[in-house]
């Protein structure tokens, strides 16, 4: 029977829309497939890995029959790939397997039963939603994601903190060590929602969403979340857990402020990470007479010296960072300028946009 006939580019979209997710590795083999099911031309692509589930739309079915299989992800995908892009695919369901044909280029894949594919439960209802625009929710999720933990055992850290609150939403990610904040308004009242979303659904959201003024509807529950964009719906599980005071992390207060030109810093650390070593990231930052003088060095007693000019006026301070955590967050803003507002040697420093409160990066210091 034959389920689909389309070009080899229409076929791909979908598919490389729901693989981000299918695990190459799974205790259930079906984890590795992805669920096609057919209704007359509408056909629908699924992928689970129990915690994530993502699903995607085409018209290009054959016929008026329903029909539904499951088979190898990552196969399919790369078959697709390597076929020329010329002319038709057409996929057929015979005797369990699935048949791909295009041109004179023909291979049957193995299938397991779609009744098999164990598919993500929705709640009844859900306790919020909201429908924002994707630029500003991808925007958000750029801000804050490279501060999430990474196989932490603290596992709330392991995702990032989502906030509504009335007309504002706002992201926040830690690891312990450095923390990022961004907020943006939106033109609804929403109830206040706190959740925590996993890691891997905040990184396939920023591979999937566009920077476009296409909506996004964001569905909250009491243990799941639901994304819905264009022909993408993704229903993931969320992180169990109380998330950090992130208001108590973020210094007040600090009189020690200065604006510094983004790139110019960046490079400057760029170098002198050059001789840090895996096991020690750390760069020194001594601030003193409108100079900025980074340095660092390594077990082979190797140096590297930069200075800076900075509007400085204050007493000395002598500080030192992990430089991955201020690189992370430097690569990311798309700004000129930064604010740089320091406590003193103990004290975590604060990363802002001049004249802007809705992005706050906080790192802590270390000991060089």
């Amino acid at each position: 029977m034959q389920l689909v006939k389309a070009s080899r580019d229409a076929l791909l979209k979908p598919l490389a829309t729901v693989s981000g997710i299918v695990e190459r590795r799974h205790t259930l083999p079906i984890l590795a497939n992805i669920l096609l099911r057919k209704e007359g031309s509408r056909v629908s692509f699924v992928s689970t890995d129990i915690e994530v589930q993502i699903t995607t739309h085409a018209d290009f079915g054959v016929g008026d029959a329903s029909e539904s299989t499951t088979v190898a992800a990552r196969k399919l995908l790369d078959i697709l790939r390597a076929l020329p892009d010329t002319g038709d695919v057409a996929l057929s369901l015979a005797n369990k397997k699935l048949s791909i044909q295009s041109g004179k280029s023909r291979f049957a894949l193995q299938t397991l039963a779609a009744d098999e594919f164990p598919t993500v439960a929705q709640p009844a209802s859900w306790n919020a939603t909201l429908t924002m625009q994707q630029k500003s929710f991808k925007h958000l999720l750029n801000m804050v994601h490279f501060a999430m933990a990474q196989q932490d055992i603290r596992y709330y850290l392991n995702g990032m903190l989502l906030v509504l609150d009335g007309a504002n939403v706002r992201c926040v990610a830690t690891d312990g060590h450095r923390l990022a904040y961004c907020a943006v308004g939106i033109d609804a009242e929403t109830p206040r929602q706190e959740v925590i979303v996993p890691r891997k659904t905040v990184l396939e959201l920023l591979r999937l969403l566009e920077d476009s003024e296409d909506p996004i509807e964001i569905s909250v529950a009491a243990n799941q979340i639901c994304f819905r964009f264009g022909d993408v719906e993704l229903i993931s599980k969320l992180v169990e857990g109380k998330f950090p005071d992130y208001q108590r992390v973020i210094p007040q207060g600090y009189t020690k402020q200065f604006p510094i030109a983004r790139e110019a810093l960046q490079r400057s650390l760029q170098r002198a990470a050059i001789l840090t070593t895996d096991k020690f990231k750390g760069v020194r930052m001594q601030m003193a007479d409108h100079v900025l003088k980074i340095s660092s060095s390594n077990a082979e007693q190797e140096e590297a010296q930069e200075e800076l000019e900075i509007d400085y006026g204050f007493e000395p301070l002598d500080i030192g960072f992990n430089v991955s955590y201020l690189l992370d967050v430097l690569g990311n803003l798309k700004i000129e300028t930064v604010q740089l507002s320091v406590g003193d040697a103990n004290s975590s420093a604060l990363i802002t946009l001049p004249d802007n409160a809705d992005f706050k990066y906080v790192v802590m210091p270390m000991r060089i």
